[in-house]
């Protein structure tokens, strides 16, 4: 049976992917470096949180809390090293970044499912 953190976590990852894939759809008419930046700063954080998911919930134990909050913090170091990895390839290699959609892609797609999750679990409690 799944833990109901890892089913949360998927919901999340797939809202995100659902969002980079509308943001992307919705800045096209903007030009291709625009949609191309919101592609890049979505695309890392799916990733990033992906590995952050993976990373925590791979060998998922309730009764070891101590063993999961070392690899959550284990996974956050490796997440933003990835962020900050990625975001520096992308700046070196493409001249044309837009650099606010880039960011503002990032952010929401970070935040965005994470407000929505809980409004999900919210309804779910309601409705049993």
């Amino acid at each position: 049976m799944q833990q109901p953190d890892v089913a949360q976590a998927k919901r999340v990852l797939l809202a995100q992917l659902a969002l980079t894939l509308t943001l992307v759809a919705a800045t096209l008419p903007a030009g291709m470096a625009v949609a191309v930046s919101v592609l890049i700063g979505a695309a890392v954080c799916l990733l990033a949180s992906s590995v952050l998911a993976y990373w925590v919930f791979r060998q998922y134990r309730a009764q070891d809390p101590g063993s999961l909050v070392m690899r959550f913090y284990g996974a956050e170091i490796v997440k933003l090293s990835l962020v900050l990895g990625i975001f520096v390839i992308a700046f070196m290699t493409n001249e044309g970044l837009n650099l606010p959609s880039m960011l503002a892609a990032y952010v929401a797609v970070q935040v965005l499912p994470a407000v929505f999750a809980s409004s999900w679990d919210a309804r779910k409690t309601r409705e049993r």
